[in-house]
């Protein structure tokens, strides 16, 4: 039985992501590293939010019996995995104090986190009805 998220979760998991990803992007701009690390780093959190949000929806798609092919699921979890995994090579290699590298750790960590929550509670929000798909939009 699937319930609709209550509008204090769905306003919490907004905040959290907006404070996760307004802290990582506030410690990058005031960061004293050269652009391109800054690049990076920018790069790997949009990466990771995206790679988490399609995660979950490819995860939830086969739970709610909605086809995923194999590949799309596969390069969801390989893709969140990645993500994690070079931001933790970033950081490991990285010329910050440690301080500074528990902090983008955490935020990021945190805004995935989130962006799992929000996209659960747009989904959750729409019921139980699988909306029409076609074909083409059935392999995704």
């Amino acid at each position: 039985m699937n319930q609709k998220p209550s509008n204090a979760f769905v306003a919490a998991s907004w905040a959290t992501l907006l404070t996760g990803v307004t802290a990582y992007i506030i410690g990058l701009w005031n960061a004293e590293m050269l652009l391109n690390e800054k690049g990076y780093y920018f790069t790997i959190l949009m990466y990771g939010l995206f790679s988490a949000i399609s995660l979950q929806k490819s995860v939830r798609d086969q739970l709610d019996g909605i086809p995923v092919t194999n590949i799309y699921y596969g390069l969801s979890w390989f893709s969140t995995i990645l993500a994690v995994v070079l931001l933790t090579v970033g950081l490991w290699n990285a010329n910050l104090l440690l301080s500074e590298k528990g902090f983008y750790a955490m935020s990021f960590l945190l805004s995935l986190f989130a962006a799992i929550a929000v996209q659960k509670n747009t989904r959750d929000s729409f019921g139980n009805e699988v909306p029409a798909r076609n074909n083409a939009e059935t392999l995704l």
